[in-house]
C-alpha cells in the first residue's frame, strides 16, 4: 500500500511546481515523508531511499549525499 501512496505523491509532486521546490528543499528523506503525510500521503523516509536512482512517472528519485557539519 505505501508504495502506492509514495507513487501517488510523487505524482502530485511532478505536476506541482511549488511542491517539487518543496521536496527539493527538505533536508531528509524523512522530511519529505513527513511533508506528504500533512498531504495524506503515508510512505516512510525508507522506502524513499529504497526508491532512490528510479524513475517513477517523470520524477527520478535521487538521493542527496550532504555532509554534516561537524565541530
Amino acid at each position: 500500500m505505501s508504495r502506492e501512496q509514495l507513487h501517488a505523491f510523487l505524482a502530485r509532486v511532478q505536476d506541482d511546481p511549488a511542491l517539487r521546490l518543496t521536496v527539493q528543499a527538505a533536508a531528509t528523506a524523512d522530511d519529505v515523508a513527513q511533508l506528504a503525510l500533512a498531504m495524506g500521503f503515508e510512505f516512510s523516509g525508507d522506502e524513499l531511499l529504497r526508491a532512490s536512482g528510479q524513475r517513477i512517472g517523470r520524477v527520478t528519485v535521487t538521493k542527496n549525499d550532504i555532509p554534516g557539519e561537524y565541530n
